[in-house]
């Protein structure tokens, strides 16, 4: 494995001073050669996110960890299927809940949840919600597209993203040589902010080959970039291969907040980041609902088939158009 002291960290508080122009190339390097980032000084006080993390410990420990605990033994019994035959590597080692914010909150419907719980998560999902779009601006400035492209993008015809946020644990694992924490895969979307345990590690990343680990820090948000910033950005942009590895001690908190496009919306390169000698090579045209639907069937599989598919429908829907006319 690879070690991570080059791994980009970004201080949000240079982006308003003399040292902007650094900060924006470590960006600009951060988002072509990673697809990953550390945030820094990005806004959202450390107090709601003390709050954000003593609640949502509580939580797993009074409401999901004895569910949990059921699966785990069930798991791991019989050398590694659990109760449906699923073998252990085709598991996660996680408990996850699914809180949706747009275009509709679910908050108020979910099981298990006191109200207190409820409200910081709402406040903190408006934090993260006003970051990605900041964040969005950020890389719009970079790549020399218009400001608000890419959140334009995102609306589709509805004018409104999908945001949600998947809370998880990652409990003391027994045996991580027979299970990962989550398997490998690139995520479907457009750009991700993790708040993540800054006791306990596990993320990682694949570059050049690669295992690297996202190192855990205090306050900060981890970042990466999703398949639809690839397409839109026509492949200058990475989105890239990451993991959770099992650990044999320690319970790792990992709230990801998914900023995505509408599913309506319809994801293509941007005209300013094809040049004209490259068109016929560019990335695919596609709804983003559509893409989600071949993800959900190959998520833990390398992205670019997903790609060449929707490339290859693309090119005989062309083809038959010049066959009519």
């Amino acid at each position: 494995m690879a070690p991570a002291l080059s791994f980009p960290v970004i201080d949000m508080g240079l982006l308003g001073g003399e040292e902007r122009p650094a900060a924006m190339e470590l960006l600009r390097d951060a988002c072509e050669n990673w697809g990953f980032f550390e945030i820094l000084n990005h806004g959202i006080s450390t107090e709601l996110m003390d709050e954000v993390e003593k609640l949502t410990k509580d939580h797993y420990k009074r409401v999901r960890e004895q569910r949990f605990l059921e699966f785990a033994s069930k798991a791991l019994k019989d050398g590694g299927d659990d109760a449906r035959g699923v073998k252990a590597e085709n598991l996660d080692w996680e408990s996850t809940f699914f809180v949706r914010h747009l275009p509709e909150s679910n908050l108020a419907e979910l099981p298990d949840l006191d109200d207190g719980y409820r409200r910081v998560m709402k406040r903190f999902a408006g934090e993260l919600e006003a970051l990605a779009e900041r964040l969005l601006d950020l890389l719009c400035e970079n790549l020399g597209l218009e400001k608000g492209y890419l959140a334009r993008a995102f609306r589709g015809p509805r004018g409104v993203p999908t945001f949600g946020t998947k809370v998880s644990s990652y409990p003391p694992c027994p045996r991580p040589d027979l299970v990962s924490g989550l398997r490998a895969h690139t995520d479907a979307g457009g750009i991700i902010l993790l708040f993540q345990d800054d006791r306990v590690g596990g993320l990682q990343l694949l570059k050049d080959g690669e295992w690297v680990d996202v190192p855990p820090m205090r306050h900060s948000i981890v970042v990466n970039l999703g398949d639809q910033l690839e397409v839109i950005t026509n492949g200058r942009y990475k989105s890239v291969m990451h993991r959770v590895v099992a650990q044999p001690d320690g319970n790792r908190m990992s709230i990801a907040s998914f900023y995505n496009p509408d599913g309506d919306a319809v994801i293509f390169p941007a005209a300013a980041l094809v040049k004209a000698e490259e068109a016929a090579e560019a990335y695919p045209k596609f709804v983003f609902e559509d893409y989600m639907k071949l993800y959900m069937r190959h998520k833990f599989e390398a992205k670019e088939p997903r790609f060449e598919a929707f490339k290859s429908m693309e090119t005989e829907s062309s083809n038959r158009s010049i066959a009519i006319a």
